[in-house]
């Protein structure tokens, strides 16, 4: 079904939209004989009628005219290499914003596919404008008058739904490495189509991609993994070539056949998952690796031609999840939440689990993780293809958790009404790694019997535990 088109604001909707004080800080701008147009991002947001995460400014003003006129209170020298500065809009930093107001420039040839060798100041909008990447971001807007710049039909495209390159497609993705990432990242997002012929500029430009640094390439990644369908441009980046460069383990799923009860192929099945679980860009992250492993523990179902089982691919997963989080250089907290997730994806709950049961998997897991692992699983069972109800799976776990909770049980060895150093007073030994394993006996006790988890009850049971250890 087509989408249907995007009404263009009115003028004074587009004014309505940007706040005072940047309309103040370029009416100062202007008031000094210099010109003042939001640019990219910003702009194209509202003409989509969608808040503006941020305000740019391009204007004819050297930085150093930009610096006199706002003060080095006010005036940040953020990049003036680029012809940037950053222009605080209150004194208060509680309610001002950073406004990025750049000096319009052209660009010298980009010789590491990152930035250009050199920048040079030009004296129209209209030149600035025809460096950027896309036609839906080289579109300005006068703050006061919400008359728009469009040299590039920019509009049109926002109305067609389609993301097309300024130019040649070929000579942008060769400046910027980055721009082939950012052109499927958008589509995801925004829901949009990719110009074909910009599309078709992505694969002969790998090679400028390549010199991306890892960083980079993962914060677009995330970026897209927050799109209301990531598949979308999950889609794009392996028709384009992008998917074998950033995250070629997942192509092992392509044409990886299940069984009787997947209607996808391993990959077919991830994106359905992506698209299915709700949650943050690292939650996504996790269903986006959820069965990575699969692939590599295939093996032929017994009695079952055609069809094949994964046994354990969950800690093959866990293995290759962590080396991509490690390339991808995510933070430690972010990586084992990943990792978490792709290696406890495949429990199985059954009625007859004991209460000490579910203490000990919400204690396996991490109860900061159950949420994550939940979604994940919830998507997992939706992207077996077959309208399946996750609630049918996870409902009578999930209250039997609540249940665990509400009655404030020790999970953790911390959660003891008794420590370390109680351990050693009451046996007389030193501090060593037998004190951890008392403890961690205690604890299996009281994941059974959360009644013992009382002072004079734990320190009683201290002999026994020892003796059954030793």
């Amino acid at each position: 079904m087509t989408a249907p088109a995007i009404p263009e604001p009115t003028a004074s909707a587009l004014v309505a939209q940007i706040p005072a004080d940047v309309r103040a800080l370029a009416r100062r701008l202007v008031e000094r004989g210099f010109q003042a147009h939001l640019v990219g991002g910003g702009v194209r947001d509202m003409l989509l009628g969608r808040p503006p995460a941020d305000f740019d400014l391009a204007t004819d003003a050297r930085p150093e005219k930009v610096l006199e006129l706002f003060g080095r209170s006010f005036a940040i020298p953020t990049g003036l290499q680029h012809g940037t500065v950053t222009v605080l809009t209150g004194p208060d930093p509680a309610t001002r914003r950073s406004v990025e107001v750049t000096t319009f420039r052209g660009e010298g040839a980009y010789l590491d596919g990152r930035r250009p060798s050199t920048v040079t100041y030009v004296s129209t909008l209209e030149e600035d404008l025809s460096r950027r990447d896309f036609t839906m971001n080289a579109i300005a807007l006068d703050p006061d008058a919400g008359a728009l710049t469009d040299p590039f039909d920019g509009r049109a495209d926002l109305a067609r739904r389609v993301i097309r390159a300024v130019g040649d497609p070929v000579t942008r993705f060769r400046e910027d490495g980055l721009r082939p990432m950012r052109a499927v990242r958008q589509a995801a997002q925004l829901g949009f189509d990719v110009d074909a012929a910009t599309l078709a500029a992505i694969e002969p430009t790998l090679d400028v991609f390549r010199k991306v640094s890892a960083e980079r390439v993962r914060d677009e990644m995330l970026k897209m993994l927050t799109a209301p369908r990531p598949s979308v441009g999950l889609e794009l980046m392996r028709r384009t070539g992008l998917l074998a460069e950033v995250l070629p383990e997942i192509l092992e799923g392509v044409g990886c056949t299940q069984n009787r009860f997947h209607k996808h192929d391993v990959y077919g099945h991830t994106l359905a998952v992506v698209d299915a679980t709700r949650g943050d860009a690292i939650v996504r992250l996790g269903a986006l690796l959820h069965d990575v492993g699969k692939p590599r523990a295939r093996q032929p179902r017994e009695g079952a031609p055609g069809e094949y089982s994964f046994f354990k691919h969950e800690y093959v997963g866990k293995d290759m999840a962590d080396a991509i989080c490690r390339r991808w250089k995510l933070s430690t907290a972010d990586r084992a939440r990943v990792v978490t997730v792709v290696e406890h994806h495949m429990f199985y709950y059954a009625p007859d689990w004991t209460d000490g049961t579910v203490r000990r998997f919400v204690r396996r897991v991490g109860g900061e993780t159950l949420d994550a692992l939940f979604a994940l699983r919830e998507g997992d069972v939706v992207g077996r293809g077959f309208d399946e109800d996750p609630e049918r799976e996870l409902g009578e776990l999930r209250r039997r958790i609540a249940a665990v909770a509400a009655a404030d049980a020790a999970l953790r060895v911390t959660d003891l009404a008794i420590g370390g150093e109680d351990v050693m007073r009451a046996l007389g030994i030193p501090p060593s790694r037998e004190i951890r394993e008392i403890l961690e006996r205690l604890l299996e006790l009281v994941l059974d019997d959360p009644s013992l988890n009382e002072r004079d009850k734990l320190l009683g049971l201290l002999p026994s535990v020892r003796s059954e250890k030793s």
